[in-house]
């Protein structure tokens, strides 16, 4: 599971279509005739999953797909996601009452104001056309922020106790140097054309004196550099190889014989030394890599509760006839 608490209201329902996989008609005849299946105590009604699947139909038809027939594999795959989707958020909702974790209204409504200055502006007739654009009322909008704040509350929970060190952020830092700093860079130009036969001509041109810029606009198929006398940044470890090869050896303002690449031959010029590779300072990333370590550390650790959840509701987990997934610990991610 990877841990994406979006503040989109959507989130949770995007979710829905993350992950494919078989099912099984198993399920238990004790669940309520107007459930799908209970958790603990509560129990998840039909309607719910019925909505899903009204959504699911309106996403086929934004995208001009044929919705799946009933008893096809593909309907079964929508139905099983469907299924872990609301099973995964009702574990949650159980879970946040042992964590006695509470979701007001005037949380829900305060995230709602936020999407709608982040995404509209502060303009609620828009939100309320997103809402009928997606299928959904208002009150479902609501249940999805509601359950994605739920989410949002126990991961930060159950993670609040993770740290990381000064001393895990320098080892990570020093096994890790090549990625915060600059590589090798020279400043070079070049004219680049398909036949070898053109490429001597011009080699020899310029090697007498030839006017690079004009012949770089007239003869170049390098669009990048053509209009500026073929001038560019060569930077280490982002041009193919040959070119690389020749670009950081040959002596200051050195003109190369036409060199091979996959894109052509390249009359390359040095116009100034190769610009060594520098380090970023550990003081300057260092935070940097603290706040990536511990947001990697706190998803590892919100993984191993989420498993723990499931195993620990497993035997309180009930489907009704019909609706219970092939695998039900393959759940979707939840954002």
């Amino acid at each position: 599971m990877r841990r994406v608490f979006s503040t989109g209201f959507l989130a949770l329902l995007v979710a829905l279509l993350a992950v494919a996989c078989g099912s099984d008609d198993g399920g238990s005849d004790s669940v309520p005739a107007n459930s799908v299946a209970v958790v603990g105590d509560q129990s998840i009604p039909k309607s719910e999953f019925d909505d899903l699947i009204s959504y699911a139909e309106k996403s086929y038809e934004a995208q001009n797909r044929p919705f799946p027939k009933v008893g096809t594999a593909e309907y079964v795959q929508l139905r099983d996601q469907a299924m872990r989707f609301l099973v995964q958020r009702t574990q949650f909702e159980v879970k946040a009452d042992d964590l006695d974790i509470d979701v007001t209204d005037e949380a829900v409504d305060k995230r709602i104001d936020q999407y709608i200055k982040e995404r509209h502006q502060g303009d609620k007739k828009k939100f309320d056309a997103e809402l009928k654009a997606q299928g959904l009322s208002p009150e479902q909008a609501r249940d999805i922020i509601r359950a994605n704040l739920v989410q949002e509350a126990i991961f930060n929970k159950v993670t609040k106790e993770v740290k990381v060190s000064d001393e895990q952020a320098k080892k990570y830092y020093d096994q890790n140097k090549a990625q915060y700093g600059t590589p090798e860079t020279r400043q070079v130009r070049h004219v680049l054309v398909k036949e070898k036969a053109l490429a001597d001509r011009l080699y020899t041109q310029l090697r007498g004196g030839g006017d690079w810029k004009a012949i770089a606009k007239r003869y170049s198929q390098d669009p990048a550099s053509k209009n500026t006398g073929g001038q560019m940044t060569a930077t280490k470890g982002q041009l193919v190889p040959e070119f690389e090869q020749t670009a950081f050896t040959i002596g200051n303002n050195g003109i190369s014989k036409p060199v091979k690449t996959q894109y052509g031959w390249h009359i390359i010029q040095a116009l100034g030394p190769v610009k060594k590779s520098q380090s970023t300072p550990y003081n300057q990333v260092k935070e940097a890599i603290r706040q990536q370590l511990l947001q990697e550390n706190r998803n590892k650790e919100m993984e191993k509760w989420v498993a723990d959840m499931r195993k620990d509701l497993e035997d309180e987990t009930t489907y009704q006839v019909g609706y219970q997934p092939k695998e039900t610990t393959e759940q979707p991610a939840t954002g």
